[in-house]
């Protein structure tokens, strides 16, 4: 059996080796989104507000894996920043430009979106969009903890390579679904301090959490 042995450091460039080693251990925290659900008067980077929009988690038990899951909201300023990602990578005139804004601004007005990239042990019960008959249960919990179920959730059909380009996560054993939620229902806001999704099985449950930037 493999030991490690502590050993005394001396002098200051091995404390602070040792720190730095400690702290690469540790994952990052995922920044912290601002949850006002207003458009932003710029577009961000598409990598890096993705991230910031992106919550992850697995699910064991048995000390096998039961589910891995990542969950994207389609914020105004995630899709600020895909709409800048789509016209730059299509090379869009300003009028096609302002035809995929207001598409985008529409379908935000109609339906809070998010996007889940689920895996599952058993590829059976990766089935989110077969609704109240999945094995799975998947509500939003907004900052007052009413679950909020989706109106639909349905595969995204587009080819691998879209989806991919899109959620980097999203790899060969895993499927895509967006989840759509009432647009009523105060899951991002003026005042939000936080959100959830929840995930859950008679195997178990994931919750992701997005914190609000303060």
């Amino acid at each position: 059996m493999n030991r490690f042995v502590a050993a005394p450091l001396r002098g200051g460039r091995g404390v602070v080796f040792a720190i730095a080693f400690l702290l690469a251990g540790c994952p990052r925290p995922a920044p912290a989104p601002t949850l006002d659900g207003q458009w932003p008067a710029a577009a961000g980077d598409y990598d890096t507000v993705s991230e910031t929009w992106t919550r992850s988690g697995k699910l064991r038990r048995d000390y096998q894996l039961v589910a891995e899951v990542h969950a994207t909201i389609k914020s105004p300023a995630w899709r600020a920043a895909w709409i800048e990602r789509r016209a730059r990578q299509a090379r869009l005139g300003t009028a096609s430009r302002a035809e995929l804004e207001a598409a985008q601004r529409a379908d935000d007005a109609e339906a809070w979106e998010v996007v889940v990239i689920l895996t599952t042990w058993d590829r059976r019960e990766n089935d989110l969009d077969r609704g109240a008959r999945s094995v799975w249960r998947l509500v939003m919990v907004d900052a007052a903890g009413n679950e909020i179920a989706p109106i639909e959730v349905k595969r995204d059909r587009r080819p691998e390579y879209v989806v991919r380009s899109e959620f980097p996560r999203h790899g060969d054993f895993s499927r895509a679904y967006i989840a759509k939620f009432p647009r009523d229902a105060q899951l991002l806001g003026p005042g939000v301090g936080e959100v959830a999704l929840r995930l859950s099985s008679p195997r178990g449950g994931i919750e992701l959490t997005w914190h609000g930037a303060p």
